[in-house]
């Protein structure tokens, strides 16, 4: 009697434990499952330094997990690890920013965090662009702060390493298409866009023998033509044009830099027609006031202007004026009595076109 009594407590004693293991083990299961079958990724950031307990607690709180103590104690525990993922590696949480779904699973979410793969923001920049308008889509991108990327722009230590005798990059960022990673300094922003001008003008012929002082010369006559020319080709004939009129100091006469006086230092919008009050703004930067070249660049030029400043047709121009606002053709001039029959549009070019 006394046997029975042990064997059949023994009996229930070992159902009780496998039914107790096939319930923890079930529990888990379901608990290591995608949260949903919503496919849409979320932004999920970790900081260096962050812990495994914090990133656990801020997955359940963004519902990308259900149980928080299973994800930390697989991450803590290789053995524990191993029962869920099949894997008893270290797990190695990585600072940067991931894109994570609910409907991943805690094996797909042990993987990302550990792979260091990023979710990286592009942004494009055309031709022609000023800082303030770079600024601006990088802020609205989530790359950088626009006050913290202006305050990078005229980082004189900055400046003096890439040895630009400038107040600020206006025309040393490389118009690109960038892979960024989300809320960078604006520091790190700068010098990625400087490195890559620098990348790319060693393509240009000329330009790897240019002093720092000529360089700026350059580019700044690069970054007038940037806002002035609309077709590829006439960029070295406007970029004549200017030669021709420096050479003998003559105000170059570009709207392009009437409408960076307006927009980047009035702050005004960006003007459909350039008017006579316009151009009697006082300011360096109004070439129908002043000879010679502007203080600065007015724009970031890309690979065209640059070219078309350093290595620009040999002409007898002296003027140009648009002649098909749909096409933007110039029409190229040796003296004024020509200039002006030829007819005139005064529509400025868009920044950013």
């Amino acid at each position: 009697m006394k046997k029975s009594f042990l064997n059949s407590a023994l009996i229930f004693m070992t159902v009780l434990c496998c039914v107790l293991v096939l319930s923890t083990v079930l529990y888990v299961f379901i608990q290591i499952q995608p949260v949903s079958k919503n496919p849409e990724g979320k932004r999920f950031e970790v900081p260096s330094g962050t812990s495994v307990h914090s990133v656990s607690k801020k997955l359940k709180d963004e519902n990308l997990i259900k149980n928080q103590r299973i994800f930390y104690y697989a991450a803590r525990y290789p053995f524990f690890k191993l029962l869920i993922t099949g894997d008893n590696s270290a797990f190695v949480l990585k600072s940067g920013v991931y894109k994570i779904s609910e409907n991943m699973t805690i094996c797909q979410i042990f993987s990302i965090l550990s792979s260091g793969q990023q979710e990286y923001i592009r942004v494009s920049f055309p031709e022609g662009l000023t800082i303030s308008k770079i600024g601006q889509r990088l802020e609205e991108s989530g790359v950088c702060s626009l006050s913290d990327f202006k305050k990078a722009v005229t980082d004189k230590d900055l400046l003096n390493r890439f040895g630009i005798k400038a107040d600020n990059f206006e025309g040393f960022l490389f118009p690109d298409t960038y892979f960024f990673n989300p809320s960078m300094e604006g520091k790190d922003v700068v010098v990625q866009m400087v490195e890559n001008f620098f990348n790319n003008i060693k393509k240009i012929e000329g330009y790897s023998e240019l002093s720092d002082d000529k360089l700026l010369y350059y580019v700044t006559l690069a970054s007038i033509i940037e806002r002035e020319y609309r077709i590829d080709e006439e960029a070295p004939l406007i970029a004549s044009v200017f030669k021709n009129r420096l050479a003998k100091n003559i105000g170059l006469y570009s709207c392009a830099t009437i409408e960076y006086i307006i927009t980047e230092i009035q702050n005004r919008p960006h003007p459909d027609v350039i008017t006579y009050a316009d151009l009697a703004i006082d300011s360096p930067y109004n070439t129908y006031k002043w000879a010679g070249l502007t203080p600065g660049p007015i724009s970031n030029p890309g690979e065209v202007a640059l070219n078309a400043a350093l290595n620009s047709a040999k002409t007898n121009y002296y003027f140009f004026r648009l002649v098909d606002a749909n096409a933007g053709r110039h029409v190229f001039t040796k003296d004024f009595s020509t200039h002006i029959s030829e007819g005139y549009i005064s529509n400025t070019k868009k920044n950013g076109r």
